[in-house]
């Protein structure tokens, strides 16, 4: 089970265009040449592409937000709208509800206010229920953004059955509170829209936040932003292939707020793989997340990928760097938390693995739900347990005892 985990999470590693290499960029000779270089004025740098108005476009066709839009007929989009909202209509009554009312009262002031999501897949919208005044929230998954601009390429067809795929997923999030690993792969690597974006556009969409920027980025060697430019965007505009595209516009910033707030907040999404291997080879985004310091998380519904041997780096960056979390049984088992100075809270019920991949760590948790009084959870966060009642787990680092 591990191997065929691991094994669906295989991502190629962006390569770059050495094609653009200029006979100016290379080490000068020493002499005139240099002298004549140095004389000469830098060169502005490349300004970000920003595809804001692709981004209210898909926040209206695929997210189904009120407004105006003129590249989809509006029978296609009335359709796929009427299912959409009658999924995002249950889940704020079903679970954002009751969920944003239990997570008002047990996030701490304190939580820091930068946020990671390991394994999240298009999950913006649970992060935004956890941590809704975040300065900063960063996902990590498997799966691409998407390119913003797919639309346009698309005959009346090709969009039907592309906004079909969209509600598919989109409902399948909003009624079991996860997604499926291979519909999230098959529908966000490959698909003709950028689905994970448009999870996200939902998500700000429901949650009632303003969209005011969108950009895309790959992270350098050392882990820092080089936002895409339109020469990048034209070089991947080129290309007919939908999943490599997709894969160029893999990471996006979006920029937000509340109406009538000057608090801007920013969501980043990026595609990595977070085993170890990977993370060995590719540096960045481990990079990245460092560079962030201390700071609140949260995963559910990850596969118990955290419990994994082949993710001890990412397991390593959880007990360094985070101070409060939440999760399902597919956070940082006791085994490892405990030692490390973290305390755990339980609510719900939990008694063993809804899957093989976590028979493993069951005796753990069993064990630490049994030890802890019983605390009622009117929602499903993540997975249920094998007799598919609702669990969640709160982990916090222990505040240092005075003498």
């Amino acid at each position: 089970m591990r191997k065929l985990v691991v094994a669906l999470g295989l991502v190629c590693a962006v390569s770059r265009d050495v094609s653009t290499v200029r006979a100016d960029d290379l080490p000068s000779k020493p002499g005139k040449a240099t002298d004549k270089a140095k004389a000469e004025p830098p060169r502005p740098e490349p300004v970000p592409q920003e595809f804001l108005a692709e981004a209210q476009t898909l926040l209206v066709v695929g997210a189904c937000a009120e407004g105006k839009q003129t590249q989809v007929k509006q029978e296609l989009v009335d359709a796929h709208c009427k299912k959409v909202r009658a999924a995002q209509d249950a889940y704020r009554k079903s679970w954002l509800a009751p969920a944003r009312t239990f997570f008002q009262a047990h996030v701490p002031a304190d939580a820091p206010k930068t946020v990671v999501y390991p394994f999240a897949g298009g999950d913006l919208s649970t992060a935004l229920t956890v941590y809704p005044d975040a300065d900063e929230i960063t996902t990590l998954s498997l799966e691409p953004a998407g390119d913003p601009r797919a639309l346009g390429r698309l005959a009346d067809k090709q969009k039907a059955a592309a906004l079909a795929t969209v509600a598919t997923e989109l409902e399948s999030l909003y009624t079991s509170n996860f997604s499926k690993t291979m519909n999230m792969i098959n529908a966000m690597r490959g698909g003709q829209l950028p689905t994970q974006l448009i999870f996200s556009l939902s998500a700000l969409h429901m949650h009632g936040y303003e969209l005011v920027g969108m950009k895309y980025f790959q992270l350098t060697p050392k882990g820092e932003l080089h936002y895409l430019t339109d020469a990048d965007a034209a070089r991947a505009e080129r290309v007919s292939d939908a999943g490599w595209r997709n894969r160029q516009f893999a990471n996006v910033e979006l920029r937000f707020k509340k109406p009538g707030s000057k608090h801007e907040q920013i969501y980043r999404h990026i595609m990595a793989n977070l085993d170890d291997p990977h993370l060995a080879k590719y540096k960045a985004p481990l990079l990245h997340l460092e560079a962030k310091g201390h700071v609140a998380a949260m995963t559910k519904a990850a596969s118990y990928l955290l419990t994994f041997p082949e993710f001890s780096t990412m397991r390593r960056y959880v007990i360094d760097h985070v101070d409060w979390m939440v999760s399902d049984t597919t956070g940082l088992a006791p085994a490892e938390g405990t030692p490390a100075g973290f305390e755990y809270e339980t609510y719900g019920t939990w008694e063993s693995s809804n899957m093989h991949a976590g028979k493993y760590v069951t005796p753990q948790w069993k064990a630490l739900f049994k030890s802890q009084p019983a605390r009622p959870l009117a929602f499903r966060f993540g997975y249920p347990d094998g007799k598919l009642r609702p669990h969640l787990v709160v982990m916090r680092r222990a505040k240092a005892k005075k003498a």
